[in-house]
């Protein structure tokens, strides 16, 4: 399945993806929280909203969609997780996951504009697949890890170099508003594949700039979840971006900073396809996620 936020009624809302439309999921009233992370939330309640999903929807193409979990409590991102982005940085892969946050702030939608913050002249991209946990788990074991999973989503890891590299932290780099793009919904595992088998690339104005496969994890799904799980109880509804493989731009000779106008696109046969366009420096009036009532 494909899993969406979209607005509707002047709120985000939950829906089904089938073919080129989306159906509304809706909950039993007052039964769950409202939004995709809602249903996730309680057990049994998507497979009970996608049973009762039976409308005619309306077309994928007239609808504005959102960040597919609008509101996580936690946004965890692995760092230097990818074989080919620690060789090419003449790094040792790192034998226990490296990760830092996100925050609500950062979420952008598909098709956003997000503009470059001021305070940075460095700005990259990192494409990503991101997972999100679909069942709370505290000290799961690896084998069992796969079964708390929702599914997965695109995701671009925008970061701002000069930032993240003037204290020994990352995260003045990673939070700024939209800095987070994801979508353009969330895909079950039925449907996305295999854990390990997960393809996808990055272009900037057309130019391949990444392309890799989840094949190349340093630390595998089931293990970052196994392992996160046991710092920390993962909930419903919780996202995890995955890291990034080689590519970057501050990497490249000569570097690439993303500058107002450029496209970027995140692609997966299997995910989909996230655009975002990057515009002047500025500050949006109000996060994405949060330009619209309750989800």
């Amino acid at each position: 399945m494909r899993l969406v936020t979209y607005e509707a009624d002047g709120a985000w809302r939950a829906g089904l993806v089938r073919g080129e439309t989306v159906v509304a999921l809706e909950p039993s009233p007052g039964a769950v929280p409202p939004g995709l992370a809602g249903l996730l939330q309680v057990e049994g309640a998507l497979e009970r909203a996608v049973e009762g999903a039976t409308g005619e929807g309306v077309p994928l193409a007239r609808v504005r969609l959102g960040p597919p979990i609008t509101h996580p409590r936690k946004i965890v991102c692995i760092g230097l997780n990818y074989g080919s982005h620690a060789a090419e940085q003449g790094a040792e892969p790192p034998a226990t996951p490296t990760f830092f946050a996100k925050f609500q702030n950062a979420l952008a939608p598909p098709a956003a504009e997000v503009p470059l913050p001021p305070a940075s002249e460095k700005v990259d991209y990192e494409a990503e697949v991101a997972f999100v946990i679909g069942r709370r788990c505290s000290d799961v074991d690896e084998a069992d890890a796969l079964s708390h999973l929702a599914g997965y989503m695109l995701f671009n890891d925008l970061s701002a170099r000069d930032l993240q590299f003037a204290t020994p932290q990352w995260l003045p780099g990673k939070v700024f508003d939209g800095s987070a793009p994801c979508g353009p919904w969330l895909v079950t595992p039925d449907e996305a594949g295999a854990h390990d088998a997960i393809e996808l690339e990055l272009t900037l104005n057309g130019e391949l700039m990444q392309s890799a496969s989840t094949s190349d994890l340093v630390h595998s799904v089931p293990a970052l979840t196994s392992h996160l799980s046991r710092l920390m109880t993962l909930e419903p509804g919780d996202v995890v971006s995955t890291g990034t493989p080689a590519g970057v731009g501050s990497l490249r000779d000569p570097r690439v900073w993303l500058k107002p106008g450029d496209e970027v696109v995140v692609s997966s046969p299997t995910l989909g396809r996230l655009e975002t366009r990057i515009g002047a420096p500025g500050r949006l009036r109000a996060p994405f996620v949060d330009d619209l009532g309750a989800s």
